[in-house]
C-alpha cells in the first residue's frame, strides 16, 4: 500500500483556510492509512480557462493543447488512487480557482486511456452562512456531482462545514473528524 497516493487539491485563495485545514486532516486520514497524499495550492498555478475547443476528445496522446500548469497536473491525477478537491463556497458556488480545474478536467473525461473513470472523489466544502441551501454549498456540491457523474469518477463522500473566519473551522470537532475519516476512505475504497 505504500505506493498509493491521493492528490488533493486546494481550490482556496487562503493557504491557511478553513478547506485548507479540513484538507490536511484528510490528509492526516490517508498518512494514517498507509498512504501518501500530495497536495497542489491551485491560486498559484498557471492554469488557464478551457477554449472549448475539444481537441482533447479527440487527440490520443494528448490530455489538453493548452500549455499550462495543468500538463504538470495531468498525468498526477491520472496515476492518483483518488483525488480531493477542498475548497471554499464563494458567491453561491464553487470558488473561481476550483471551476478553473474542473473545467479543465474535461480533458479527463474520455474513453481514451488517460482518463479519472473510476477514480475515487472526495469533496471538501467550507461556507460562511451556515444552512447549506442560503450559502449556496447545494449549488456546489450539484456541480461536483454532475462534473463527476459526467466523467465517470465516483464520489466517495462530501465533507463540508460552516465557518466565517479563517481557521475557525478547527472548533468544529466532528467535521475535523469527518475530514480525517474521509482520508481513511478514499484508501479503504481503492482496495475493493
Amino acid at each position: 500500500m505504500a505506493n498509493e497516493n491521493v492528490v488533493i487539491m486546494l481550490g482556496s485563495p487562503r493557504k491557511k483556510g478553513n478547506s485548507a485545514i479540513l484538507a490536511q486532516k484528510t490528509a492526516d486520514g490517508i498518512k494514517s492509512s498507509g498512504a501518501e497524499s500530495e497536495s497542489f495550492f491551485i491560486h498559484d498555478m498557471n492554469i488557464k480557462p478551457c477554449r472549448a475547443c475539444d481537441k482533447c476528445q479527440e487527440a490520443i496522446d494528448k490530455y489538453c493543447v493548452i500549455n499550462d500548469d495543468m500538463q504538470i497536473l495531468y498525468p498526477k491525477l491520472v496515476q492518483a488512487h483518488a483525488l480531493v478537491i477542498a475548497g471554499p463556497v464563494y458567491w453561491f458556488t464553487v470558488s473561481a480557482q476550483t471551476k478553473l480545474f474542473i473545467d479543465r478536467c474535461y480533458a479527463l473525461g474520455t474513453p481514451k486511456e488517460h482518463n479519472l473513470k473510476g477514480k475515487r472523489i472526495g469533496i471538501i466544502m467550507t461556507y460562511g452562512d451556515p444552512d447549506p441551501f442560503s450559502s449556496g454549498a447545494v449549488n456546489a456540491l450539484r456541480t461536483f456531482q454532475d462534473a463527476f457523474n459526467y466523467i465517470g469518477a465516483h464520489i466517495v463522500d462530501m465533507v463540508y462545514g460552516s465557518a466565517m473566519d479563517a481557521g475557525e473551522i478547527s472548533a468544529n470537532k466532528e467535521v475535523m473528524e469527518k475530514a480525517f475519516d474521509l482520508g481513511k476512505k478514499l484508501v479503504k475504497a481503492s482496495h475493493f
